[in-house]
């Protein structure tokens, strides 16, 4: 056992939970993990328990006062498992953590402060509005080099942290592997020297002299003890908790077998051995844990594939001086160089250069994305062409990929409440299995003519056809899947709870600003009078708003330079509050605002205000230009709905999901979105405290509702909701709040989490009643029922293999979920 420590962490100057990430190295049957994660959670001080059981790794929260990581060491040395221990802080039995399978129902999610998304008035420049920013943490530079030299989450299976223990799976699996090979090349002289080699022709006598009996004791010895240890050892560790799990069914078989031609042997009763039963029973088992193990540890790729994305090292300038350093000796302010070809090695903010930046591998988009002085780089994506400088902005555990990480881990290793229901059934199958075979041995024994040799045959193929390995894995392959794939296409499920309540949504409830639009206000329409140019109209309109900041001012100077216009400062300019502004521009008079201010400088409106009462009515804000005491026209401008918005809207109609608008603006303007986009109902004017009332009521009416926002004033709504849904440029207390997180900003990507979610709710009901159907199946043929009439009889060694077989199909139905891509909407 190797045992690496990390530093401790406090809360408020109080000491936190310890949490221990334990790899169990000789751990490989699902129903022994679930009584394993019951006998921990009953040890003093230990207050969390979970066990991820595709990796076969145990997350295990200690209170220091009572317990420590050495007692649980030694608890699970006396128990029989070896292990490798170390402190892990980004467990997922952290405190404060996402809840991995918890059902907390988001009680414990405070209301931060509150704050509505002001609409803009009408016809005026209204009051800039006022958002609330958290201040930025602010870290002295050797502070954060040192904070980066010990970070537990940085990217790269050399580096410490959540995916210390990436390779122990790849060790379990290779391990497996090894026993089954040898003791496939000691089982075949067994079979060839046997009944079953006689029924293909093959006669020889074992060599050296030696009877059957004696060649099979010697050859089948090391297989049973040697490669068959897993499954004795495992049982040997369960009886002595008093309980039973799937291994003790296969040991029971090859025990069984072995130790009963042991006594015919010594008795001289050697035409009733079968060692070559006991043989193929576990060489047959290997090779099928192997393949089900092989296929359970891929299920977790997505993660291995998400981790080998950030490069090892980053080009970083200091002191004028470009130098390659290793990717944890990168600290927030830092600048750093890109060239083509090259990932981005963190998340930043580019300084100067521009170039096209391949984001596929964090958003699922395949189109690679401009980047200039000013935007946003996320880490592990690749630049294609240019090259770039950006300013790093979040290093380590703070970068989106080492957020997705870690999120995509904890809701791989979280339990849904299905799992419950599938362990519950597995523990009692194995009492069911264990019965069979007791019945079906007395029955033969006794009222049968076929000889005790034949009991204990059919009676062995009883016990091990019924092991419920496929039905104790049934949920977690799925979920593993589920989770690998959405965060693929750009959906994070934060646990497997959230995974299973999505699935179940009836009802998505969307926020306007922001979510449907893009949050930012845009020219949408130009209404030039005759004889004026649009041209001219923006370019003096842009002049005489350049000095504004208000959001208004600030799209229509964004819109005159998108066009090329020069936008200059005024000669004079005066903002007329509630009215607009009144500048001079090239020597000329420019006012723009609403009707008032034309009216109060006696400029007459001509049919300007018939195109701008059209023009509200679909939620834009109109404002008039004049020029030198004439009207010119009118700019319109709205927060413009996303490109997605309709398509992603009908999408959920296809899929039966009801649409809901909840927002704080005005009704005319969401009611206009809300035609724009097709949602089925609009609350509009909903106060921010109120909005979670709303979710009540439609919960009330019996919705299964999804609630999707981006914003500080939507916090309260996603904890309401059955899931939160936030989009992932929104703020982090929303992303925090919420349940799932969709990486892009698409409104799209919610049909797709309810596509995956609802895709891995069949997977998981088509597995447990395929591992249930299965064993009531083949439990009776396995027992003999069908040897009087049609002379079928199952021997134990093929029993493994169709037990195998079970399992094997089980992971691969889950992996089909590999298949699923999102659906993507076109533009409109």
């Amino acid at each position: 056992m190797t045992t690496q420590h990390h530093h401790e962490h406090h809360a408020h100057g109080q000491s936190a939970p310890a949490v221990a990430e334990i790899a169990l190295t000789a751990c490989f049957c699902g129903t022994e993990l679930a009584h394993l994660e019951h006998d921990l959670r009953s040890r003093p001080g230990v207050t969390s328990v979970h066990i991820d059981r595709t990796r076969s790794v145990a997350h295990v929260g200690m209170d220091p006062a009572q317990t420590d990581r050495a007692q649980v060491e030694a608890f699970l040395r006396q128990a029989g498992y070896d292990c490798t221990c170390r402190d892990c802080a980004d467990s997922t039995c952290q405190h404060g953590h996402p809840a991995a399978g918890h059902d907390d129902e988001h009680a414990a999610h405070a209301a931060p402060e509150e704050h509505a998304h002001a609409a803009p008035e009408e016809h005026a420049h209204a009051a800039p509005e006022e958002h609330a920013h958290a201040p930025a943490k602010e870290h002295e530079h050797a502070a954060q080099r040192e904070h980066a030299g010990h970070d537990m989450s940085q990217m790269g299976p050399e580096h410490a942290g959540h995916d210390g223990h990436e390779g122990h799976g790849a060790d379990m699996v290779a391990d497996m592997f090894r026993r089954f090979l040898i003791s496939a090349v000691l089982t075949i002289p067994i079979i060839l020297y046997s009944p079953i080699g006689e029924t293909f022709g093959f006669t020889a006598h074992p060599p050296f002299g030696l009877s059957m009996a004696w060649f099979g004791l010697i050859l089948a010895t090391p297989v049973v003890w040697w490669g068959g240890w897993p499954f004795i050892s495992a049982a040997a560790r369960s009886l002595r908790r008093g309980e039973v799990t799937m291994m003790t069914l296969i040991a029971t078989g090859i025990l069984v077998a072995y130790l009963y031609s042991i006594g015919a042997t010594l008795l001289g009763e050697e035409e009733d051995v079968f060692f070559e039963a006991a043989a193929m029973l576990t060489t047959l088992s290997l090779i099928g844990h192997w393949l089900e193990m092989r296929s359970r540890y891929a299920t977790g790729r997505a993660v291995e594939a998400l981790l080998s994305l950030a490069p090892p090292t980053a080009r970083v300038r200091r002191h004028g001086e470009e130098q390659e350093v290793p990717l944890d000796q990168v600290v927030t302010g830092d600048e750093i160089v890109v060239r083509p070809g090259e990932k981005v090695p963190v998340d930043g903010e580019v300084l100067d250069g521009s170039s096209y930046v391949d984001e596929s591998m964090i958003t699922g988009e395949p189109v690679p994305v401009a980047k200039q002085a000013g935007t946003k780089v996320v880490g592990g994506t690749i630049n294609t062409t240019g090259a770039f400088t950006f300013r790093a902005t979040a290093v380590g555990a703070d970068t989106a990929l080492a957020r997705i990480v870690q999120m995509v881990r904890n809701a791989q290793a979280s339990k849904a409440p299905a799992q419950r229901l599938a362990d519950t059934a597995g523990k009692y199958l194995v009492y069911v299995a264990l019965g069979a075979g007791a019945l079906t041995f007395l029955g033969w024994a006794l009222f049968g003519s076929h000889g005790i040799g034949f009991a204990v045959t059919a009676a062995v193929s009883a016990v091990v056809i019924a092991c419920p390995d496929a039905l104790a894995l049934a949920t977690p392959t799925a979920i593993t899947v589920g989770v690998g794939q959405g965060a693929r296409g750009g959906v994070l499920f934060k646990n497997a709870t959230a995974l299973e309540a999505t699935a179940g949504v009836t009802t998505a409830v969307f926020d306007k600003t922001g979510t449907l639009t893009a949050g930012t206000p845009s020219v949408t329409d130009i209404v030039a009078l005759d004889g004026v140019g649009e041209g001219d109209l923006l370019r003096l309109a842009a002049s005489a708003d350049q000095p504004s900041q208000h959001p208004l001012a600030e799209a229509i100077v964004a819109a005159a330079r998108d066009r090329g216009s020069a936008v200059n400062p005024p000669q004079d300019f005066d903002s007329v509050p509630g009215h607009g502004v009144v500048a001079t521009v090239e020597g000329r008079r420019v006012l723009i605002g609403n009707a008032r201010l034309l009216e109060q400088e006696q400029v007459p409106l001509a049919a300007l205000p018939d195109r701008a009462a059209a023009l509200a009515a679909d939620g834009k804000t109109a404002m008039y230009v004049a020029v030198d005491g004439l009207p010119w026209g009118l700019i319109a401008v709205a927060d413009k709905v996303r490109d997605s918005a309709k398509a992603a809207i009908g999408v959920l109609h296809d899929d039966g999901v009801r649409t809901v608008m909840l927002t704080g603006d005005q009704t005319r303007t969401a009611e206009a979105v809300a035609r724009q986009v097709g949602v089925d109902r609009v609350l509009a004017e909903v106060l921010p405290e109120d909005k979670a009332a709303n979710i009540t009521r439609l919960q009330g009416d019996g919705a299964k509702v999804a609630m999707v926002g981006d914003g500080v004033n939507d916090a309260p709504a996603l904890a309401q909701a059955d899931v939160g849904i936030a989009i992932g440029a929104g703020t982090d207390v929303a992303v925090e709040t919420a349940d799932v997180v969709l990486v892009r900003d698409d409104p799209a990507d919610v049909a797709y989490a309810l596509q995956v979610a609802r895709a891995v709710r069949t997977k998981i009901k088509q597995n447990l009643f395929w591992a249930a159907i299965y064993n009531l199946l083949a439990i009776p043929v396995a027992a003999g029922v069908l040897y009087p009439s049609l002379g079928v009889l199952l021997r134990p060694e093929w029993a493994a293999l169709l037990m195998s077989a079970s399992t094997i199909i089980v992971t691969v139905n889950a992996l089909l979920l590999r298949r699923l891509r999102p659906r993507r909407t076109a533009a409109v």
